[in-house]
């Protein structure tokens, strides 16, 4: 049976965790039918002159330039598992494709999400992840460590690792024994919640399939930028009485100019607090 929203034991173990899954969003089929419409868009416009390469609009703001990932983050289904945790009011503020290649090194150092992104409001936070194809230990699914949302954020140094799929390599410096880690399977059409101070990461897709995941960052209202100047999220839910970001709407063709134009002014002011302080500003969008 499909997930249609959070039981209260549900909300209790995502509180208690820190992380919930697996949550049965849709049907493999489905899965594979927005899977096929993503593989289309990386063939059709692989190579046709995009101010940037392909990879980086899928890995950072997807919903900007992409309608398909603005529908998706968008989905009722989504929504009302996501309101479970966050309440009636629902901003989008990233979504992004997250794929390793088969039989690659890339791996996700462990480390906790908000480290960097300047946001305030901690609870106000939460991350769906969903399988496009199979997440699984040997495609390099992520593992969370149970509880540690409770801590504050902890100490991260950046590696630049070039095998590294995060912005700056960051790690945090934590020991963090292999006992402590659970493998978050996930099907293709299921979905994980995680909170965005639970210390996380992945290792390398070693099997022959591409591991697919579409991520989404979705925010409450009350939640605010502290460190750039301005931020931005897409309102797909309730109401913003608020105002801390400013609204986009979902694109209606895929990287019309004037969302490219839009993606590339949201680039320069979350880069202030994606890459604070760090040597490599380049590399979130290389």
């Amino acid at each position: 049976m499909l997930q249609s929203d959070l039981s209260k034991t549900q909300q209790t173990q995502y509180w208690d965790d820190g992380y919930l899954f697996p949550l049965d969003l849709m049907s493999p089929a489905e899965a594979a039918e927005w899977r096929a419409e993503l593989e289309t868009i990386e063939k059709d416009w692989l190579d046709v002159g995009l101010p940037l390469p392909i990879n980086s609009y899928k890995r950072v703001n997807s919903h900007v330039v992409m309608p398909m990932a603005a529908r998706l983050a968008a989905d009722p289904r989504v929504l009302d598992i996501v309101e479970g945790v966050l309440g009636p009011n629902i901003l989008v503020w990233s979504a992004e494709f997250f794929i390793k290649e088969p039989q690659t090194k890339s791996f996700v150092s462990m480390h906790q999400d908000l480290t960097y992104w300047g946001l305030d409001a901690v609870d106000g936070l939460v991350t769906a992840w969903i399988a496009l194809s199979p997440a699984t230990t040997a495609s390099g699914c992520m593992d969370f460590v149970h509880a540690s949302h409770k801590n504050p954020i902890l100490p991260h140094a950046d590696t630049h690792g070039e095998d590294n799929l995060l912005s700056r390599g960051q790690e945090v410096v934590v020991d963090i024994a292999p006992e402590d880690k659970t493998a978050i399977e996930l099907q293709a059409g299921q979905m994980s919640l995680h909170h965005g101070l639970t210390i996380h990461g992945s290792g390398p897709n070693q099997s022959d399939d591409r591991r697919i995941g579409f991520v989404i960052r979705y925010i409450k209202p009350e939640i605010a930028q502290e460190v750039a100047d301005k931020d931005y999220a897409m309102l797909v839910r309730g109401v913003d009485r608020i105002g801390n970001f400013i609204h986009l709407a979902p694109p209606k063709d895929l990287f019309a100019p004037a969302t490219l134009d839009l993606y590339e002014e949201i680039r320069k002011a979350q880069a202030a607090a994606l890459m604070k302080g760090s040597k490599d500003t380049k590399r979130l969008y290389g």
